[in-house]
């Protein structure tokens, strides 16, 4: 609803920081104060130091931060790559097709994760697809989780679509191929990365499903988290936490950029 009165918008900005600043803003600023805290007995830490993140960013740490970004790429790229085939395929289906095809990506979503982890490790722990024990799993089961957004995402942008272009190119001689990946594609690009920086981020902060199927040599970094907390090491945790959280907004503003520059094309 916009709001046109100088008054409506000052009322507007206040109720925003009311709601923000408590559940938003204070829960991360008591994390990141807890990350360089030793002790924690009255209403502001003490003892500042930034051992915690010299911890955090070597060792153990840092093989499960590795874990995480080659978990969350990989998933993001395949979650792209069906996600942008289906959507591109259901644009040329029937209502009842489409309608059809909506229900089956969003299927993961609609369940808890934690049924999605429990679904992969029953179906993938006999033979003739044996992946219990892998790191194969646990890429496979993100991908079914994130690949709904990317579907979703890549969907909605192709009914956005004028099919003025593609008739042009399709009317001057150019093959389907080409129109796809000379026309379509490139159209396409700016929600194309959006997905992927939406995949990937969801990715990263993955653990319900996780913690059924990591094996002990591919630990992602929210269950290095869940178990530094779980020890009580809450500072810890809180340093690994700042560190994913750093990471992933770096990787999206990496992503944003990319997005606005193919926006420009």
């Amino acid at each position: 609803m916009l709001v046109h009165s100088r008054a409506g918008k000052w009322a507007t900005w206040a109720v925003f920081l009311l709601l923000f600043v408590p559940l938003f803003a204070v829960p991360l600023l008591v994390i990141l104060a807890a990350s360089f805290a030793t002790h924690w007995s009255g209403a502001f830490p003490s003892g500042p130091t930034a051992e915690r993140y010299a911890a955090a960013t070597s060792g153990d740490s840092l093989q499960a931060l590795t874990t995480s970004l080659v978990t969350a790429v990989a998933a993001s790229v395949l979650a792209l790559a069906l996600g942008g085939w289906a959507a591109l395929a259901a644009a040329s289906l029937r209502t009842r097709g489409k309608r059809l095809l909506d229900a089956l990506f969003i299927l993961p979503v609609a369940v808890p994760s934690v049924v999605v982890g429990l679904a992969v490790l029953v179906a993938y722990s006999q033979p003739p697809v044996l992946l219990n024990g892998t790191r194969w799993i646990v890429i496979l089961a993100h991908t079914i989780l994130v690949t709904a957004f990317a579907y979703q995402s890549v969907a909605a942008a192709v009914r956005r679509l004028d099919p003025v272009y593609e008739q042009a190119a399709a009317g001057l001689g150019a093959s389907p191929a080409r129109v796809l990946w000379r026309v379509r594609l490139p159209l396409l690009l700016p929600s194309l990365t959006s997905a992927a920086g939406l995949c990937f981020a969801l990715s990263m902060g993955e653990l319900s499903a996780t913690m059924m199927l990591y094996p002990p040599d591919w630990t992602p970094l929210p269950v290095h988290i869940f178990a530094a907390t779980d020890r009580g090491s809450l500072f810890t945790g809180a340093a690994l936490a700042v560190v994913l959280m750093t990471t992933t907004l770096l990787v999206l503003a990496a992503v944003s950029r990319i997005r606005t520059r193919a926006s420009y094309r």
